[in-house]
């Protein structure tokens, strides 16, 4: 499915952002990690899916992977992505990589709120997540599931049924993977929208950047991701460097996803032509 120049800023849908959350905030299925799914959304009066439909399995499969690796539940990851995309590289955008790299990638985490943040954060419309029980829920149980899935779990089922030590479970698939795994997502805030080439839109800070692409399995493709953040795939490339893309592709072919929206190339090219910076003609 393709979407016109002008239909970037109407797209439109009611349960659009938990969704977009989970699969951005998932990392892959391998053991005791997550499913790294790239959705993402630019605020705007009216949002829409990147992929517009899902199965309950899907939905419980990626409910399950956020909890494993314990980065907010979906309520307020939601809102301050919005509020990121909304007002990106401004005092109101919670990790604003203009304050430099060690910011935007955890200080933003060590520190209080910019008052923009808040203030901006207050005026979005978030009904749709405090209408939906699913989000709720797991709001109002996060603590306990994390504790659960994100440490308990990948702490005990090694222990118990390949007979690893109790100290090795705990600081290898426990503490390790989730410290990498932090590290992975940050580089997307930090690295991403400092280093690396902009051919679509040269005017905006996010870059493509294959080395985050790699370690976070697609998003290095910021600066595509942010010129059309409808794009289902983050990447005009498919599959290459973008294990979240295969997996949403397989998602569909399997049933449990349709209807996935993608830019397409008659449109990427005059985006390029116009407000591209020239390195998609390098190599």
């Amino acid at each position: 499915m393709t979407m016109g120049h002008d239909d970037k800023n109407q797209y439109s849908g009611k349960l659009y952002n938990y969704y977009c959350v989970l699969f951005r905030n998932s990392k892959t299925l391998r053991a005791y990690s997550d499913v790294h799914l790239l959705f993402c959304y630019h605020m705007m009066p009216d949002l829409n899916l990147m992929i517009s439909h899902f199965h309950a399995y899907l939905w419980v499969i990626l409910f399950l992977c956020l909890c494993l690796r314990e980065q907010n539940d979906v309520y307020e990851w939601a809102r301050d992505h919005r509020v990121h995309h909304k007002y990106s590289e401004t005092d109101a955008d919670p990790h604003n990589a203009t304050r430099g790299f060690f910011f935007a990638h955890i200080g933003w985490l060590l520190v209080r709120k910019h008052p923009d943040v808040i203030e901006k954060g207050k005026k979005l419309e978030l009904a749709d997540l405090r209408a939906d029980k699913v989000v709720m829920f797991q709001r109002r149980h996060y603590k306990l599931s994390v504790l659960i899935l994100c440490f308990l779990v990948p702490t005990l089922v090694p222990w118990y049924f390949w007979g690893e030590s109790l100290a090795v479970a705990y600081f290898v698939p426990g503490l390790l993977r989730y410290a990498v795994v932090l590290n992975a997502t940050w580089l997307v805030n930090s690295a991403a929208h400092i280093w690396g080439n902009r051919p679509y839109d040269k005017t905006i800070n996010p870059r493509e950047n294959p080395m985050v692409a790699f370690s976070a399995i697609g998003e290095g493709f910021h600066n595509y991701h942010h010129t059309f953040p409808f794009d289902y795939a983050t990447s005009e490339f498919g599959w290459k460097f973008n294990i979240t893309t295969a997996f949403i592709d397989l998602m569909c072919f399997l049933g449990l996803a349709k209807d996935c929206k993608k830019v397409s190339k008659e449109l990427i090219m005059a985006r390029i032509q116009r407000t591209g910076d020239g390195s998609d003609k390098s190599g």
